[in-house]
């Protein structure tokens, strides 16, 4: 049992030199920095001292001091919180509570080691997202961790003990997602995080995190780029339903400017009037998924933006114009399939266009995918997928495409597209004209000029 017969509570000031920076603890005073006549057992002075853990992070710790020696130490030392989102009068008062607890004759550390083993995967989700992702990963990341907490680990095993988790149940829940692979992969990344976190804090013993040696789903990169039929198809559809107002003028903008500058969906959705310079033809983003970035407007982008109603500091907001608009998948579902029936219908040659044309006059509007393709099956005719298989992002694939075969290098189109790696834009190389290909038209055309003049002479 802890001895009660500690001395009054003394703080004394404490700097911690942080990257030659000082953790400001100068609201701690100095009352008493020596044993108080009279003291007895072989208690120690406790106090609360700065532990620094990192070149940037500090602790607020209290020993635990008693005569009776526990697990062969007579002291033990209670971390109270961090320094920065712990105030120095916050952890006064947790070190004060503390002593007290100690003074009552209760074991505050084994308290706080029994709440450790006793904690469920759900509390080791709630405190991973308020002391991890809130402050160190960005808004729209910590809220895919939020949904694959909820939609995964909180519903399969939120429940059971952190400490009894094993790899055989984390391989089980990964398996339980193989329909889909890149879903699984993420939340095994996440699962594997938070079980080094489980460990830094006490939650569970190092080194023994139950993701290590579950292998990950192999993943096929998916690039769907836009033929040229399929750009047009895309673009009569945009200007139909902005003529016949079938889709909100934000919607139709939205994916217009994915077409006209390559920039990701969530850059578009979240850019506000005061990031856009018309002028300059740019728009300086203080913060994207590589950091800050400058989306590049070219004249059409810039006549998108130009045409737009300004209603609120959101180029594009939602239903509340104090927030932005978050949700295209309905409106993005409509579009690729009109646009995907008026591809199947651009050619009179093509036996669909007159199945198409039927079903047209026959129900008196444009008829669905669904229709077509029932059509079709009765027809004995096979349709390809059309538009169906393209998400908003392939919009993003298709603009760098475009500009690798216009023969852009990959430096420039990896700078368009706001790439901080050029192995990231490694992926368009294949479309890209190589020179050494080039140097060999060149080559074979002036060969072929050579046999064509001297059969001139022959002849």
């Amino acid at each position: 049992m802890l001895t009660a017969r500690l001395p009054s509570f003394c703080a004394e000031r404490v700097m911690a030199l942080i990257r030659g920076r000082s953790a400001d603890a100068e609201a701690y005073q100095t009352c008493d920095r020596r044993h108080q006549a009279g003291y007895e057992g072989n208690g120690r002075l406790g106090r609360r001292v700065v532990r620094v853990r990192s070149a940037y992070q500090a602790l607020w710790a209290q020993d635990v001091c008693g005569s009776v020696p526990r697990d062969g130490k007579d002291s033990r030392r209670l971390t109270l919180g961090t320094h920065g989102p712990m105030t120095p009068e916050q952890g006064r008062r947790a070190a004060l509570q503390v002593l007290a607890a100690v003074q009552r004759g209760e074991d505050p550390v084994a308290d706080v080691k029994a709440g450790n083993a006793a904690s469920t995967m759900n509390d080791l989700a709630d405190r991973y997202l308020q002391q991890h992702a809130a402050s160190k990963k960005k808004a729209s990341s910590a809220r895919k961790d939020q949904d694959n907490l909820r939609l995964h680990v909180r519903a399969q095993i939120g429940r059971k003990r952190v400490a009894d988790k094993t790899r055989a149940d984390v391989a089980s829940l990964h398996h339980g997602m193989h329909g889909t692979p890149g879903a699984a992969n993420r939340v095994l990344a996440l699962l594997s995080k938070m079980f080094n976190l489980a460990e830094k804090w006490g939650l569970r013993p190092d080194g023994s995190n139950p993701c290590r040696h579950v292998e990950r789903y192999p993943e096929r990169r998916m690039e769907r780029f836009l033929s040229d039929k399929e750009f047009a198809a895309l673009g009569q559809t945009l200007d139909d339903a902005e003529r016949s107002g079938a889709e909100p003028t934000s919607i139709i903008g939205i994916v217009r400017l994915l077409l006209f500058t390559g920039a990701r969906l969530s850059e578009i959705q979240t850019l506000r009037w005061d990031y856009v310079d018309l002028v300059a033809g740019r728009a300086r983003l203080p913060d994207s998924k590589t950091g800050a970035k400058t989306i590049h407007l070219n004249a059409l982008a810039v006549g998108v933006l130009t045409a737009l109603p300004r209603t609120s500091g959101w180029v594009f907001p939602g239903a509340d114009p104090a927030a932005a608009l978050v949700n295209l998948r309905k409106p993005w579902h409509r579009i690729r399939e009109a646009a995907t029936v008026r591809l199947w219908s651009a050619d009179p040659s093509d036996p669909i266009t007159t199945i198409i044309a039927g079903l047209r006059d026959r129900l008196e509007r444009t008829p669905s995918v669904a229709e077509c393709q029932d059509a079709a099956a009765i027809a004995g005719i096979a349709l390809p997928p059309g538009l169906s298989d393209v998400r908003l992002h392939d919009l993003r694939h298709s603009f760098a495409s475009v500009g690798a075969a216009k023969g852009l290098s990959l430096p420039v189109i990896g700078a368009l597209l706001g790439h901080t790696q050029p192995v990231t834009t490694q992926r368009y190389a294949h479309l890209v004209a190589s020179p050494l290909r080039q140097a060999a038209d060149v080559i074979g055309l002036h060969i072929q000029e050579t046999f064509r003049l001297r059969g001139e002479k022959a002849t």
